[in-house]
């Protein structure tokens, strides 16, 4: 088959299946904004004409970006139309609009697209934290008006893709029967428990697997990800842990929710708030890592620690379990679908830093109990989520079979 690849960043969510089909004789090419491409990928950037119009009502911000897009990929739609080219399957991440007008160009080719989020104003992160949220009765019209892209797919996708049930579920009906779910998987032969990993810091401080070592890793750190809460645990884990070292990952910026009102970085915000309270000498914020400082992090780590709101489960996370890290996690309904109280982690109030500090020293003092759910949350990836067994054929197979 000829399969067309629309992500504005590709290859992003499809940076294993892409090249995967290629190799399975299929014809792959791809369109996007600002990727940087797969080896042997026909890879054609589109080019978007115009900015945002100054002063758009706020609401409408995010669907005029998705139009500019759109209208781009539009262009380069038909210029290979012109040139004979003629997919036989779209897969798209729809989240940036990119595919809404696929269908004019090619109005018999099956579009397959990536549904990685619904915006709700319930039961999903828009509420779900009473520190930054007060009820406005504008909410609902304005996510209603965020979710215009994501309706507007609906009635030209065939299908849909979605990494988690509860990801799924955000969606309404009747477009949420059109949705299978299958992750795009995690690496469990590189990500693997190592009893003799060494990470050095700086100068001073080398670290080693069996040392009191706790994780939190984020792409930025904010409140989304439950950065603010795991600060105000700290205190308590470190008087009572006076060995413990903490790495703490993420960058000054914001990934999903809103910046601080006075332009301030979440980061420096609720370290200022415990700072007093911290042996700073112990706490180290490394900012953005490579991937393989990041996989060093997790083979060092005594207990990792994941927090989230209501929202899109990340990467990190499952990769974490792979590596065969004891975890405490926040009782929220993502984190929920894949990791088990007791069984393959410890589940906290996302909104109690007593017990959060409480279950990490806990694990800290109990070397069995921690080993036990580290190896059950190893072996849980490898049976669900493992890319090259599970989840990259599953894909294949959406792709191959779903379409024809």
């Amino acid at each position: 088959m000829k399969i067309l690849f629309i992500h504005q960043n590709f290859p992003g969510q499809f940076k294993y299946l892409a090249p995967a089909l290629l190799k399975r004789g299929h014809e792959v090419r791809a369109l996007s904004l600002t990727g940087v491409g797969v080896a042997e990928v026909d890879h054609t950037k589109y080019a978007i004409e115009r900015g945002s119009t100054p002063n758009i009502h706020p609401w409408l911000v995010d669907f005029e970006t998705q139009v500019i897009r759109a209208e781009g990929v539009l262009k380069a739609a038909l210029k290979l139309k012109s040139e004979g080219y003629i997919p036989d399957v779209i897969v798209s991440h729809s989240g940036w609009g990119e595919s809404l007008f696929l269908k004019d160009v090619w109005p018999n080719v099956p579009l397959g697209i990536y549904c990685e989020f619904f915006y709700n104003v319930d039961n999903s992160d828009i509420n779900f934290d009473p520190e930054f949220y007060s009820y406005d009765p504008t909410a609902y019209a304005a996510i209603s008006l965020k979710n215009l892209n994501n309706r507007l797919h609906f009635a030209v996708a065939d299908a849909g893709i979605s990494p988690t049930n509860w990801q799924k579920s955000t969606f309404p009906q009747p477009f949420k029967d059109r949705i299978t779910v299958i992750h795009e998987g995690v690496d469990t032969n590189l990500f693997v428990p190592n009893p003799h990993v060494g990470l050095k810091l700086n100068l001073d401080l080398n670290l080693a697997k069996g040392e009191e070592v706790i994780t939190f890793v984020n792409r930025n750190l904010e409140p989304h990800r439950g950065y603010h809460s795991f600060m105000r645990a700290l205190p308590k884990i470190l008087k009572e842990r006076p060995r413990a070292h903490v790495l703490i990952v993420g960058g000054d910026g914001v990934s999903y929710g809103a910046k601080h009102a006075d332009g301030l970085s979440w980061k420096d915000v609720f370290l200022q708030e415990v700072a007093s309270e911290l042996d700073l000498r112990r706490v180290h914020f490394l900012g953005n890592v490579s991937y393989d400082v990041f996989l060093a992090i997790l083979q060092v780590s005594m207990v990792h620690v994941y927090l989230t709101y209501p929202f899109v489960l990340s990467w990190s996370f499952l990769e974490a379990m792979s590596a065969g890290c004891a975890i405490v996690a926040s009782k929220t309904a993502p984190v929920e679908e894949v990791l088990t109280h007791n069984q393959t982690g410890r589940l906290v109030n996302f909104f109690s830093p007593e017990e959060i500090s409480s279950q990490v020293i806990d694990l800290i003092n109990n070397s069995n109990h921690r080993e036990a759910l580290g190896g059950a949350a190893r072996q849980y990836a490898i049976d669900y989520f493992d890319r090259e067994t599970i989840c990259l054929p599953a894909q294949i197979n959406w792709v191959e079979r779903k379409f024809i």
